[in-house]
């Protein structure tokens, strides 16, 4: 049996690079826990759990795309391949996780940005999400994004977009769609892994190369195109079984919480429907929307 050696020295001493990134990463990071503080001085505080996801958000966030990862997905399709789904999964959970209502006023208020909640509705999200996956994985676009910086960087932002507006759907940063329980929800991500599943299976299966651009990166790392294509389907597959279980497992926690808070709340006399609302986004639902500041 062949020992495949690859020069992982490359990527070791290919450096940090992306200097804007990182510099937008900090400056985020900064305005969110400057915006925590704010909100723990009024007696409303981010959980530390929350705050310790989206700072690891950004953090995996520029693993991703500034780490010496992003040098060496240029030459194999696998680690291309770990790029993706950490934009289209880890990184978009995490910062999801990491933010709610009270922490996103502020950019709520701004002009037209309401707008962008739409989405995170789940009719619009999952066939966004599909549309970005499966055309930046067509052999045409895939290969033009691997020749072309600018178009990479396009690749990549829609990659995020559509993970973010996918799981947005699930985690509720915002309220979302009354009819979208924990019942639909566990459909929605069956739904999602099973189109994942099929680009997995076409990668693992197809019996010639896709994207012949990585041809030479293949033969300095020692692997060949059809082995490395397999690799990456592969990987698709762990991960989403991974991601899958957790979300899974975090849907049946939550609807447990919110079984338990809404026969609490009956109990004590609330109206069903307000109940219902105030399990499902906290007991600030049932909170009389504010008005608007006179002008």
């Amino acid at each position: 049996m062949r020992v495949v050696t690859l020069p992982i020295g490359h990527v070791a001493g290919a450096g940090w690079t992306a200097l804007p990134l990182l510099s937008a990463a900090l400056v985020l990071a900064v305005a969110y826990l400057l915006r925590a503080r704010e909100l723990a001085a009024a007696r409303r505080p981010i959980a530390a759990w929350r705050q310790a996801c989206f700072i690891a958000g950004l953090g995996l966030l520029l693993i991703a795309l500034a780490s010496p990862l992003d040098g060496a997905a240029e030459h194999v399709f696998w680690l291309h391949m770990v790029q993706h789904l950490l934009l289209l999964d880890g990184v978009a959970l995490l910062l999801l996780l990491g933010v709610g209502g009270p922490l996103l006023r502020p950019l709520l208020a701004l002009p037209g940005a309401r707008r962008l909640r739409l989405l995170a509705n789940p009719l619009l999200a999952l066939p966004l999400w599909a549309l970005v996956l499966y055309a930046w994985h067509t052999p045409v676009l895939y290969e033009a994004a691997l020749s072309s910086e600018p178009l990479h960087y396009l690749e990549h932002l829609s990659f995020l977009a559509a993970g973010l507006a996918v799981w947005a759907a699930v985690l509720e940063p915002l309220p979302g769609a009354v009819w979208f329980g924990a019942g639909a929800k566990a459909a929605y991500v069956l739904v999602v892994r099973a189109l994942g599943g099929v680009l997995g299976s076409v990668l693992i299966w197809a019996g010639e190369p896709l994207y012949p651009g990585y041809a030479a990166g293949e033969r300095e790392w020692g692997i060949s195109p059809l082995t490395d294509q397999a690799l990456g389907g592969a990987i698709m597959f762990v991960e989403g079984a991974v991601v899958t279980l957790a979300i899974f497992a975090w849907l049946f926690l939550r609807w447990t919480r919110e079984a338990e808070l809404r026969q609490a709340m009956l109990e004590r006399g609330t109206d069903a429907r307000a109940a219902s609302r105030a399990a499902r986004y906290g007991r600030r639902a049932l909170d009389p929307p504010r008005s608007p500041p006179s002008g």
